[in-house]
């Protein structure tokens, strides 16, 4: 599975990518919002850092409107994935651009027919949200096993699953045993895949054993 973190605060995504874990990076207005600085500027800056795909919402809700706001965007870097939203207008855009050879994330996926009319307009990434789902009472989880089925079933979509809306480490896991391809992660949850009680306990006994040979390796 890919590990993609979802922010726009470009020290995070600095600190996360020196650690060779990180695959991509996706924002949303929400996020840049935060950051407080220019769009463009903020997106560029995250496209030198990492090498993968870079996820840049179109502002635009019409079709003529986000073809043009995601040329804007897909000029910024090479790595630039557009992203734009599960709606009829979205589906024409994404075929658009991606006939036009630009990495396209459809977003806010709520079932799985809609991820399959995203793979056949050409998706490079379709989004299903999975925390949101399970805010409403509903399982997020079985959306990606649904839509893992179904594009497993046709050799010809090459969409990837990209679980978002992720809330803590279990969804991680659930994901990856879901076949998500990638999963987008805050980084707080992200840092804290790494944690447990066990391991902590026993870093401190190896580190106390240790210290009582009284030897040094270095």
């Amino acid at each position: 599975m890919k590990f993609f973190v979802d922010t726009a605060d470009v020290d995070e995504i600095r600190e996360l990518a020196a650690t060779g874990l990180l695959d991509g990076v996706t924002t949303n207005p929400s996020l840049v919002m935060k950051a407080g600085r220019p769009f463009k500027e903020v997106i560029g800056e995250i496209c030198r850092i990492v090498n993968g795909p870079v996820s840049a919402e179109v502002a635009a809700t019409d079709y003529e409107g986000m073809v043009r706001e995601g040329r804007v965007l897909a000029a910024i870097a090479e790595n630039v994935a557009v992203k734009v939203p599960l709606t009829w207008d979205g589906l024409k855009a994404c075929r658009t651009l991606t006939d036009a050879g630009t990495m396209v994330n459809v977003t806010l996926c709520f079932t799985a027919a809609q991820a399959l009319l995203a793979a056949k307009a050409g998706a490079t990434f379709i989004s299903p949200f999975i925390g949101r789902l399970d805010d409403i009472g509903l399982d997020g989880m079985q959306l990606v096993s649904e839509i893992r089925a179904i594009y497993d079933n046709y050799e010809d979509l090459s969409t990837e699953i990209l679980a978002a809306s992720i809330r803590g480490p279990n969804h991680v896991k659930l994901a990856a045993i879901a076949g998500a391809d990638i999963a987008t992660i805050p980084p707080a949850v992200l840092k804290s895949l790494v944690k447990h009680p066990l391991t902590d306990k026993g870093l401190e006994q190896f580190v106390a054993d240790w210290k009582k040979t009284g030897q040094t390796i270095a």
